[in-house]
């Protein structure tokens, strides 16, 4: 069973930090073999959405207000489940949650994201929908997608 917090960076203590910033960089610096900078200063704008197991940090992703991925979008980033918790349906549920508190605390603002372009039908049962071209981000095939509304 997943059980899901959020909060604000101030809120974080150092040491769900410290579990966020390993739980990202195992998956998409380690297990991705793809070195970028994942401390990119967006953090501490951000929501943090964290999903545990029991005690242990197992899914992740970030809420960001318009202007700070996008100009006109608010933006869910940074969405990673561990290895070892895969085929749970823990990604499926922290889309889910991660839109819900999108949408409650950004109200009649729409929410963009860059998925990895492998996950494009992931994201699409989610109501996002692409836009545009897919691009190279970090060497990885990304696409811009926006959630449509219902």
């Amino acid at each position: 069973m997943l059980a899901f917090v959020s909060s604000s960076y101030e809120q974080l203590s150092r040491q769900t930090l410290y579990e966020i910033l390993a739980l990202r960089a195992a998956v998409f610096v380690v297990e991705q073999n793809c070195p970028y900078q994942d401390v990119d200063g967006k953090d501490i704008g951000a929501i943090h959405l964290m999903g545990y197991e029991k005690s242990q940090l197992v899914a992740y992703a970030r809420i960001l207000p318009k202007g700070i991925a996008y100009k006109d979008y608010i933006s869910i980033g940074r969405v990673v489940t561990a290895a070892a918790v895969r085929g749970k349906g823990y990604g499926y549920a922290l889309v889910k949650k991660a839109v819900e508190i999108a949408k409650a605390t950004y109200p009649k603002n729409a929410i963009k994201i860059s998925a990895q372009a492998h996950l494009e039908v992931f994201y699409k049962a989610h109501g996002f929908m692409p836009t545009g071209e897919a691009y190279l981000e970090d060497d990885i095939p990304h696409i811009g997608m926006v959630l449509k509304e219902a």
